[in-house]
Parts: C-alpha cells; sequence; structure tokens
C-alpha cells in the first residue's frame, strides 16, 4: 500500500472561517482527512484552543500525525479513531459536553480515491472494497456478490439515481451466477453492458452514478451523516457554528432538510409574534450554498460538486 498521502481541501478558508473561531474554543473536525482544514482552524487557536480530528481511516490519521506535529507538541489537537455517527460518546469520553464549532467534508477524501487497492474508483482496477474503516465487514465485494436483485435495484435507484438500475442488477445476477465479480474492472464492463450505446457516448463515466450508490451503502454514508450532525447540533455552544461541505445531492438534500428543521419552528395562526420560548435554536447562516470560486474549481476538478451550507446556535 502505498504511503502518500497528497489531497487538497475543498472550501478550505470558507469552511473555517465560517466558524467565527474563538482562540481559547473547542471544535472538532468530524472529517480529518488530509487534515487540510484541521491545520487551517488550529493555526487560528491559541494554546487553550483545542481540536478534536475523527477519523475512522488510520492512514488519515498517520498523516495527520506528521501534518500536525506543531500543534500535537503544544497539546491543542486529539485523535478519535471512529466513525463520526459516535460523535457525542467519543467526545463524552473526553468531558467535552460542548462544543464551539464542528465542519464536515462529506466527500471521500482524495487519497482514499487514488490509493489502488481500496477499490474506491472506477478508473482503476482493484478489488472490490470501498471499505472507508478498513477494519469494517461489509465491502463491495459482499454487496456486489450477495445482495439479491431487489436490494441492488433499490440501492441503485436510491443512492445512485441511475434510471438503469434494474438493467445493472440483472446482469450483475447473471454474471455471478459463472464466477464472483471481483474487481472494479469487472464490474465496470457490467455496467457499461447494461446501458445502450446512445447512454455511453454522454458526457461523465457511465459508472460514477453506481460506485457512489454503493459505497454510500457499504459506509452507511447517509445514515452516519445524519446521526453525527444531529449530535453535533445538540452539542453546539450558544454563538458556536456549524460547517458542512457536501458532493452530491443526497447528502446536500440531508444537510439542508436537518438546517431547515432547527431554524424553523411552526407557529400557530393569529399570534401576534412568536414568544422568545418559540423562536428557533438556530439561524441558517447562508440560505443559498457557498459554491468555490473559479480560482479553486480551476486548480482542483473535485471541487466541482462541492457545496457549503453553514448554520449557528441562537439560544439553547
Amino acid at each position: 500500500m502505498t504511503n502518500d498521502f497528497n489531497h487538497t481541501t475543498v472550501l478550505l478558508e470558507e469552511t473555517v472561517d465560517m466558524l467565527h473561531v474563538k482562540p481559547n474554543g473547542i471544535y472538532v473536525d468530524a472529517t480529518l482527512g488530509g487534515s487540510g482544514h484541521s491545520k487551517y482552524l488550529l493555526s487560528k487557536l491559541s494554546i487553550k484552543g483545542h481540536l478534536y480530528c475523527f477519523d475512522q481511516d488510520q492512514t488519515a490519521i498517520h498523516n495527520a500525525k506528521k501534518e500536525l506535529k506543531p500543534f500535537i507538541q503544544k497539546g491543542q489537537v486529539t485523535f478519535i479513531k471512529d466513525n463520526f455517527r459516535n460523535l457525542k460518546q467519543a467526545l463524552l469520553a473526553y468531558g467535552v459536553t460542548e462544543i464551539d464549532g464542528i465542519l464536515y467534508d462529506l466527500g471521500v477524501s482524495s487519497p482514499q480515491l487514488d490509493q489502488r487497492e481500496r477499490g474506491f474508483s472506477y478508473k482503476k482496477d482493484a478489488p472490490l472494497d470501498m471499505r472507508m474503516n478498513q477494519e469494517a465487514k461489509l465491502s463491495a465485494y459482499h454487496v456486489v456478490n450477495h445482495y439479491d436483485y431487489h436490494d441492488l435495484v433499490r440501492l441503485f435507484f436510491k443512492y445512485g439515481e441511475d434510471k438503469f438500475s434494474k438493467q445493472v442488477a440483472r446482469n450483475i445476477e447473471k454474471a455471478r451466477q459463472i464466477k464472483p465479480i471481483e474487481t472494479t474492472t469487472e464490474l465496470v464492463d457490467i455496467i457499461k453492458a447494461s446501458k445502450p450505446a446512445k447512454e455511453l457516448k454522454k458526457k461523465g463515466h457511465p459508472a460514477k452514478q453506481l460506485f457512489q450508490a454503493i459505497r454510500i451503502e457499504v459506509n452507511d454514508e447517509l445514515g452516519a451523516a445524519d446521526e453525527s450532525i444531529q449530535q453535533a447540533l445538540e452539542m453546539l455552544a450558544v454563538d458556536g457554528y456549524i460547517s458542512v461541505i457536501t458532493f452530491h445531492s443526497l447528502e446536500d438534500r440531508l444537510v439542508k432538510q436537518l438546517f431547515k428543521d432547527v431554524s424553523t419552528v411552526d407557529v400557530p395562526k393569529g399570534l401576534p409574534f412568536i414568544p422568545e420560548g418559540m423562536k428557533p435554536q438556530f439561524e441558517l447562516v447562508n440560505k443559498k450554498p457557498i459554491l468555490p470560486q473559479p480560482k479553486e474549481l480551476e486548480n482542483n476538478n473535485r471541487s466541482h460538486s462541492a457545496k457549503l451550507r453553514v448554520a449557528r446556535r441562537i439560544w439553547k
């Protein structure tokens, strides 16, 4: 396995600056990844400030320990190897009951995509894997070779929004009756064979949406994000901020709805004003998502689908 961990952080300054970092505050990077956001956030903290970094990928933590060494030596950072869906429980273990800010970068980090053997990429031949936590039991191999036709169709439609889901699922079923589907290339070939020539000529890789669907299923990405963000909102202190970067419509829809739920209230008709206790506890910092600037789009191809949403706690 390669030890290189090259990663260009998306919406770096926007995501951290929108947290309005308090020098002595307690902050969380729920998705450490290439540690770009963490490094920039730590540069804004005083010696009394602290950052807790979550990642379930040991490679990411190993790299961050080198990147963030000066801050580690000052005792300003703590690494937590865990799924961010366990946010509250993991922080409580360190005596943290309230936080001043938290950020999420929900995309798969570049090194995970670039490491061929991880099996995330439809462009590189590798064993079917796609586990963010390499100690997890469920892998892409299991999904592709053991999910029945109906379950495959369900996840391809739900997470991949692919209109050829039924054809792909049927052809996967046929192929694995002959031999197990073991590699990303084998799966890509089946996907391509399941789509009409006109579809294959369209812009974008024909396997992109279906690989995304399998990756989301393997890592329960949407379920984990939903649980984690709800816990984060609960733990935020008054005047605390939460920044979330999403990379596809399913993630963005989830975050948009979670933020809407906590920033709006149903007010009975006829009330001349909203009583203090009925006012929402959060406010949306940006009604529309913040998008990468042209320069970033030019320099980092993976930033093209990124959207940033931010919310602030008003009262508790």
